[in-house]
């Protein structure tokens, strides 16, 4: 995955570089926005880490021109900016993901990696049919069948379990979850992930030999047939 880190803080960009070297990425540095706008434009990348507050042009700026030049590279806005308005002003501006400081490395490469899967979704064939194992989703019946047994699930946890399933083998954090199936930009301060995970293990693991749906304790969830 070549990635493209627009970051201003030495230290930051370090941090970033560092971790995505070292889980087999290729990612250059721009340490300013007037650096980071031209090698966007020139070169191609498989995905943007994009500073919010970089000397001009700022890190919205720099997404607006892309996209206003039909440049949709995905985009993940980093940002020391929390508020609900911060986000969206960020998603408004063509950024496809918003992660604030300070972050852990992990949870940055997992937003990474299902950006540029996201990506290549969209501009290949789409995608109708999704399996792990046994498990397979029919997005467009909206139907959920494991070892050949139809499973009813309520709308919320088609939604959890299709997010899983586009992120198999990786970890998803509870922010993550938060953002992309309940589409909130911040913490509710409720168990309501808690809840929707135990639901759906009710129904896709309960009875069947090998539990797919784990908790990575400190982390999030994943789905994967390999022990935690």
């Amino acid at each position: 995955m070549r990635v493209l880190v627009i970051e201003d803080d030495a230290d930051v960009a370090s941090y970033i570089v560092k971790a995505l070297g070292e889980s087999g990425h290729n990612p250059t540095h721009a340490a300013t926005g007037k650096d980071g706008l031209f090698l966007s434009t020139t070169e191609d990348y498989d995905v943007l880490v994009v500073d919010r507050m970089l000397p001009a042009p700022d890190g919205l700026t720099i997404i607006r021109t892309l996209r206003a030049s039909d440049n949709y590279t995905p985009a993940l806005v980093l940002s020391a900016l929390s508020e609900v308005d911060d986000r969206v002003k960020g998603l408004k501006a063509g950024g496809d993901d918003y992660l604030t400081k300070p972050f852990a490395a992990s949870e940055l490469l997992a937003r990474l990696e299902a950006l540029t899967r996201r990506s290549a979704n969209t501009t290949g064939s789409a995608e109708t049919i999704l399996a792990v194992s046994d498990l397979e989703i029919d997005l467009l019946a909206r139907t959920v069948t494991r070892a050949g047994r139809e499973i009813d699930l309520q709308p919320r946890e088609f939604r959890l379990l299709e997010y899983l399933m586009r992120n198999a083998g990786n970890v998803v954090t509870r922010t993550m979850l938060l953002e992309h199936v309940w589409d909130y930009h911040f913490d509710p301060q409720t168990n309501v992930i808690d809840v929707h995970v135990s639901r759906l293990r009710q129904k896709i693991d309960k009875e069947f030999d090998t539990p797919l749906i784990q908790t990575v304790r400190g982390a999030g969830y994943a789905l994967r047939t390999t022990p935690p």
